[in-house]
């Protein structure tokens, strides 16, 4: 009863509230209607101007669990982690739980990811330990493919693009409906290809060079305020994932032996990743260092 009720007063509360705004509007004179249109309009600019999303509850609520997040962290390293097989770095303010070297909180998923680069919108999912290696295999064959396509396609579209500029002609050109499509559609096919291959060939140079200096897209920004920070105090960084060039692409491709080049990197293979994406020890055949694991 209360439910139609509801469904009832709803629509009439509706046509009461416009039957009185057009009455307003008719017994208000202009001049008062357009102060408070703009009185209404200036409202909103201010309201868009002074947003601010980080005033929310939800900041509120994370700004007052600090001193609980703090103290979990420091009794965890008091007491020690669960495992003493990972190396922990700090603990995860969001899932407040051990966080090993190079993981990562992604607010997007809501859960912590193992050595994450960044996330990825186009593949709704994030870029880490053991997918890296694929993704960055589809943006390197993926430009290939568009620049072979733009390049094996270059005559077709200049020969379509001036079929197409002798439309408007007098008198206008013989062409049927099919080759009119067959033009655009090769104009659009270059353009597109030739646009793919320039932003993800841009994409796939940035993380081949990130590879290798040994980094992700997150500690690209880390390194850089950690070296700032320690030049400021004259001493040198030093990244202790970086194994030099050669051997960052062997680590990161899963290539042991001279083969694998052959059927891990040119062939499909579903390889695991070096490692476990936990600990960060060298490989057996990369020279032994003796560095400390950074705190990220």
């Amino acid at each position: 009863m209360r439910g139609q009720r509801s469904l009832l007063l709803g629509p009439a509360r509706l046509c009461l509230r416009l039957l009185l705004l057009l009455g307003y509007r008719r017994r208000c004179p202009p001049l008062f209607q357009g102060l408070v249109q703009r009185w209404r309009y200036g409202k909103v600019c201010l309201h868009s101007l002074l947003y601010n999303s980080f005033g929310g509850s939800d900041t509120a609520v994370d700004a007052a669990f600090e001193p609980v997040y703090w103290l979990v962290d420091n009794v965890i390293r008091w007491f020690g982690v669960g495992r003493n097989d990972i190396a922990t770095v700090s603990i995860c303010k969001k899932c407040i739980y051990p966080k090993s070297a190079r993981t990562h909180h992604c607010s997007i998923c809501n859960r912590c990811v193992l050595k994450m680069d960044h996330h990825c919108p186009w593949l709704n999912n994030c870029v880490g330990h053991y997918n890296h290696r694929y993704f960055f295999s589809f943006c390197f064959f993926m430009t290939l493919g568009c620049v072979y396509c733009s390049y094996g396609s270059w005559d077709l579209f200049r020969e379509a693009y001036a079929a197409i500029e002798t439309y408007h002609q007098t008198p206008p050109p013989t062409f049927s409906f099919r080759e009119r499509i067959t033009h655009k559609s090769l104009v659009y096919l270059w353009f597109l290809c030739s646009s793919v291959a320039l932003a993800l060939g841009a994409l796939t140079v940035w993380h081949a060079v990130l590879i290798s200096r040994g980094e992700t897209s997150i500690e690209r920004h880390i390194n850089r305020k950690e070296r700032r920070r320690l030049q400021a105090k004259g001493r040198v960084f030093r990244n202790p994932y970086n194994y030099g060039c050669l051997d960052n692409w062997k680590v990161f491709l899963g290539v042991d032996t001279g083969r694998h080049w052959l059927t891990r990197v040119l062939l499909p293979s579903s390889h695991l990743p070096h490692g476990n994406g936990m600990s960060w020890d060298p490989p057996p055949w990369v020279a032994a260092q003796s560095a400390s694991v950074m705190a990220v």
